[in-house]
């Protein structure tokens, strides 16, 4: 075994255990996930940072709750999706410590400003978008800051060519690699081949196309571990798979994303978990984590200890022997122990999630132990005419950068639209062990452990927010001097 092993790290985008043919019982197919789920590790209570994308993905990045970042949603016409510029990432990490570093893939933390773009932020290589989204046959793509157009090929297959030119150029040494897939995001687009064995088999349209992208990737996950193996580089090679949060049931607001006559409800089959993306239910948070390391972990463990997105960063430094870097502090441990099969106690993890300014006691949770406690999503409306046309230019600059980067005006100048909110729900308290499906509410028959956790939220809200605040609109950090 390596002193200092490779890592790749795959990402799919919006993907739910439903999604496996491993929990799906028929339907789906991912036979090389399924088999790496067999291989190594899979932690069965792992989370994602957030139910979105670009604060998710800061998580993983930082180990760093995302509102310390200033990540909070995926607006990156309005900048919310960047993290500021003081953070030390994962891949400034690896890249200090000799590591070849690369990124192929979806990056949407800092679209725009090139200080923010991967090559800045400590990747070497980057071939892929900025953006949260892209035409999978029209696309455009960026290789190290220089556009590349579409030769004809489907998006995800170019992206799993360059994971693996990536992975044989730099076989002689220790390198770090994220393939962040766009699969199985939206726009909803795949080969014809792919999804004629699904419609045939009777399901939906909207459901065929969504299985036929995950088959897709999953074979070209294969590929990239076919090659691992080929090079002989398994061995001293960690391979982990997730998704960067629960899969998208609805697109009512984009018929954009959508083939013509295609229905935009999305549900389907996701292990009974409530909720979705955008949610901080088990159904839009709880995501896969699998790791193959056959140098260094044990095969077929399947692993219930609770592990976050935030874990990840510190993780993989013990893992490969490397020291992080100093300058932020973590809110995430090393769980390299927990991977080797012992049992250790597991702080206080949360989530808090909406748009524009954070509002604590909208869909915020905290899990400590086996409990849950829940602050629902409430309803959310522009409080007035303007506000609503701002929202409608948001989803209009969103559909035009894909296509036409150049003429796109951010929104970050402009004040943020006035939202009527509507009165926040009963906290609701789950006991996630005995109720995965969060379907009894316990708040009322444990007031004390009710009240307890929902003061920690508010604290926790408090601590992060204060951090957020002091970013600038520059990205540089407010200082606070004491008197």
């Amino acid at each position: 075994m390596k002193i200092h092993p490779n890592v790749v790290l795959i990402v799919a985008d919006d993907m739910g255990y439903g999604d496996f043919g491993l929990f799906n019982d028929g339907p789906a197919r991912t036979p090389c996930i399924d088999q790496l789920t067999n291989q190594g590790v899979c932690l069965t209570q792992h989370y994602a940072g957030s139910p979105v994308c670009s604060p998710s993905r800061a998580t993983l990045l930082t180990g760093r709750y995302p509102h310390r970042t200033g990540a909070l949603t995926p607006m990156e016409v309005r900048g919310l999706d960047r993290i500021a510029l003081d953070e030390v990432t994962i891949g400034d990490m690896f890249k200090y410590s000799g590591y070849a570093t690369g990124l192929v893939g979806k990056w949407h933390n800092g679209a725009f400003d090139r200080r923010y773009h991967p090559n800045a932020r400590g990747f070497d290589e980057f071939f892929g978008f900025c953006g949260g989204w892209m035409d999978y046959f029209d696309w455009w793509v960026e290789r190290n800051g220089r556009r590349e157009n579409a030769d004809g090929r489907y998006l995800t297959d170019v992206f799993t060519d360059e994971a693996i030119d990536f992975v044989t150029r730099h076989r002689h040494r220790p390198f770090f690699l994220s393939v962040m897939y766009n699969a199985p995001h939206t726009p909803l687009q795949a080969p014809d081949r792919d999804i004629k064995p699904y419609l045939d088999s009777g399901l939906s349209p909207g459901l065929a196309i969504t299985y036929a992208m995950n088959e897709v990737m999953d074979r070209g996950i294969a590929k990239i571990v076919e090659t691992l193996d080929e090079l002989g580089l398994a061995e001293d090679t960690i391979v982990m798979f997730t998704s960067d949060n629960g899969p998208a049931f609805s697109l009512a607001g984009r018929p954009d994303q959508v083939p013509e006559g295609v229905c935009t409800d999305l549900r389907r089959y996701n292990c009974n978990f409530n909720g979705a993306k955008g949610s901080v239910y088990e159904g839009g948070i709880r995501v896969p984590m699998i790791m193959r390391w056959p140098g260094g972990l044990e095969q077929s463990q399947q692993l219930d200890e609770m592990v976050h997105g935030v874990d990840w960063l510190p993780t993989l430094a013990g893992l490969c022997g490397i020291e992080p870097i100093e300058g932020r502090k973590l809110d995430g441990r090393d769980v390299s122990m927990v991977l080797n099969g012992e049992r250790i106690s597991s702080p206080a993890h949360f989530w808090q999630l909406n748009q524009f300014e954070p509002i604590g006691w909208i869909n915020a949770a905290m899990r400590e132990g086996p409990w849950k406690l829940v602050r629902p999503r409430v309803a959310q409306r522009p409080k007035k005419e303007s506000d609503e046309r701002f929202m409608d230019r948001y989803v209009e600059l969103d559909i035009k950068y894909k296509y036409h980067p150049s003429e796109v005006t951010q929104l970050m100048n402009e004040p943020a639209p006035e939202l009527i909110t509507s009165p926040p729900g009963e906290i609701e308290l789950f006991n996630i062990e005995d109720d995965p499906q969060e379907k009894v509410n316990l708040a009322t028959s444990e007031p004390e452990r009710a009240n307890r956790m929902l003061g920690e939220i508010q604290a926790w809200f408090e601590d992060v927010e204060q951090e957020r605040q002091r970013i600038q609109p520059d990205g540089s950090i407010l200082e606070i001097v004491d008197d």
